[in-house]
């Protein structure tokens, strides 16, 4: 027998293994430390790599484990949860199609397509089968083959696209995971087994379903769906816009460059985005809206947004202003803490609610105002300039805080008109690997950071878990008071994006907390053909706020 020491969670823990032995898999040691996470264990970090829980050890190490709670662990679950969905749907429903569409409210949107519509019958035998699989706990083998051979097989098996789309792969390693009699490609780590998915749910949602894995506060419990029918709309928009482009695939997006017909598409999709804007001008100059209220997500593109509306309300005839909640910060002092007693400047409470409605009251009656102005450096809040506006001077406001309802609670609703920028890809690499918005925005910021704020990537990475905290706390919530919702996306970005962050993203050594997750962002960014050519991306378009070239920002 030889003693194996590993550091897990800052603590020392001795295994034996015998002296032949290839060591001893995570998922054992896992078993002795899960009563000390809040969610499932579902992977593991050894100096900042992952690692599947499979995987052995033989070794002393440190080992970092990651459960459902951990934005890593979350994806784990969630993309072996959607392996079960689609060999649930596959045997109850010959020759359907599965795909894993996007996230919703806290689920994931799936649709499968048969040869009828499914009802909520059908949903209760979808959640049956999943069950008996789960129980029947079969291995979610994995195995390593060369791109040829998995283009092969994947012909073989009639799934030309997911066969075509592997021939982009900048690696010549394949991960192929089995299950039972299922085998197909996932560009992320699975869990060991099925019985590994212990809370999970299926809700019959529009023309497609909802799966729900555990809530991070009592993993036990199924996450809680919250219908949210307007960005469901604007995903049903989205797909009519993929249609009218011709592109739902990272394949469809590829053929497209290669071909150089990228021109026309880059102009179909500002052209749309044009149109939406100029849409959002009419209704409120046909409403009177005397305040706009801008939020946002991080790298949503807001600034440029919220200069092209300014150019189509001028086209209306209106002459828009533009306030900085920042200038209305209490004075720093007076600024609430958070759990950990530093200033949290990312709370509604933070902003002197009380001057700012009244100023904006004061405003709307024709009254002058003096504008504050904080000085960031001392911490106050300063005297700025002087304003007063006419009627056909809507004013428009952008921050996090735009749609909670106690950031201009004394505004009556009817002179309010509230929009929510997002970034909704509309890519998918195939039917059953969806590209997550949230790395879109991070690659954004990534890259922006880096023209324009002088930050490595390591730096904008490490910086992430904290920026989404708060938007989960400060703007996701409120998406659904938004009168209208945007979506900044562009289906031809993350092909002009990827010559950009490629770079940052390799120049991240493996001794970083920042490159298990650089790693996980270069392994997508393989499939995409570059797009060098940025001689058709005007100088208005939203991604020139990130890769620079732009004309209204600064």
């Amino acid at each position: 027998m030889r003693k194996l020491n590993l550091i897990i969670d800052n603590e020392n823990k001795l295994f034996f293994i015998e002296n032949n032995s290839q060591g001893i898999e995570l998922r054992e040691i896992a078993n002795e430390v899960e009563d000390n996470y809040g969610g499932y264990i579902a992977l593991a970090s050894i100096n900042n790599k992952l690692y599947e829980l499979t995987t052995k050890i033989d070794n002393d190490c440190i080992i970092k484990f990651l459960d459902t709670n951990n934005p890593d662990g979350s994806r784990v679950y969630s993309r072996s949860l959607t392996l079960v969905f689609i060999m649930a749907c596959e045997e109850l429903y010959e020759n359907c199609k599965v795909s894993i569409e996007h996230s919703l409210s806290n689920g994931l949107y799936c649709e499968v397509h048969a040869d009828r519509k499914l009802n909520e019958k059908d949903r209760e035998k979808i959640k049956l089968k999943m069950q008996e699989i789960i129980d029947a706990d079969y291995k979610i083998e994995k195995t390593i083959v060369t791109k040829k051979e998995a283009i092969e097989f994947f012909n073989s098996q009639n799934l030309k696209n997911k066969a075509e789309l592997l021939k982009y792969k900048e690696h010549d390693d394949i991960k192929i995971y089995k299950c039972n009699n299922h085998i197909d490609h996932f560009y992320g780590h699975m869990l060991p087994s099925t019985g590994y998915l212990k809370t999970f749910d299926v809700l019959k949602y529009e023309d497609g379903f909802i799966l729900l894995g555990p809530r991070e506060e009592d993993k036990s419990k199924v996450r809680k769906f919250i219908p949210q029918p307007k960005l469901s709309n604007i995903y049903l928009e989205m797909e009519k816009w993929s249609t009218l482009m011709g592109v739902d695939t990272v394949l469809s997006l590829n053929k497209i460059i290669e071909n150089n017909h990228y021109g026309e598409l880059i102009r179909i999709v500002e052209a749309l985005q044009e149109k939406k804007l100029g849409e959002i001008a009419d209704i409120i100059k046909q409403e009177n809206k005397r305040i706009i209220l801008i939020a946002a997500p991080s790298s949503s593109g807001k600034t440029s947004f919220a200069q092209r509306l300014s150019i189509h309300l001028k086209v209306n005839n209106l002459q828009p202003v533009s306030i900085s909640l920042d200038d209305y910060f209490v004075d720093r002092e007076e600024t609430p803490l958070d759990e950990f007693g530093d200033y949290n400047f990312e709370s509604i409470y933070a902003i002197n609610l009380d001057k700012f409605n009244k100023d904006l009251n004061d405003l709307l009656d024709g009254k002058e105002v003096t504008i504050p102005k904080f000085n960031f450096k001392e911490g106050r809040s300063n005297e700025g300039k002087k304003l007063k506006i006419n009627k056909n001077q809507p004013i428009i406001l952008e921050g996090i805080h735009g749609l909670n309802p106690l950031l201009t609670s004394s505004i009556p609703n009817k002179d309010k008109f509230k929009i929510y920028l997002s970034v909704l890809t509309q890519l998918n690499l195939d039917e059953h690997n969806r590209i997550p918005t949230t790395d879109l925005r991070l690659i954004r910021r990534i890259v922006r950071d880096n023209q324009f704020r002088g930050h490595d990537a390591t730096r904008t990475i490490l910086s992430w878990d904290s920026v989404r905290r708060g938007e989960k706390e400060n703007i996701f919530p409120y998406q659904e008071e938004a009168d209208v919702i945007f979506n900044s996306s562009c289906v031809y970005e993350l092909a002009i994006l990827k010559s950009y962050v490629k770079p940052l993203l390799e120049s991240i050594n493996s001794d970083s907390e920042a490159y298990s997750e650089a790693n996980r962002l270069l392994k997508f960014l393989q499939y995409f053909v570059e797009l060098r050519d940025i001689s058709d991306l005007p100088p208005t378009s939203i991604i020139r706020e990130f890769i620079g070239g732009s004309k209204i920002v600064d």
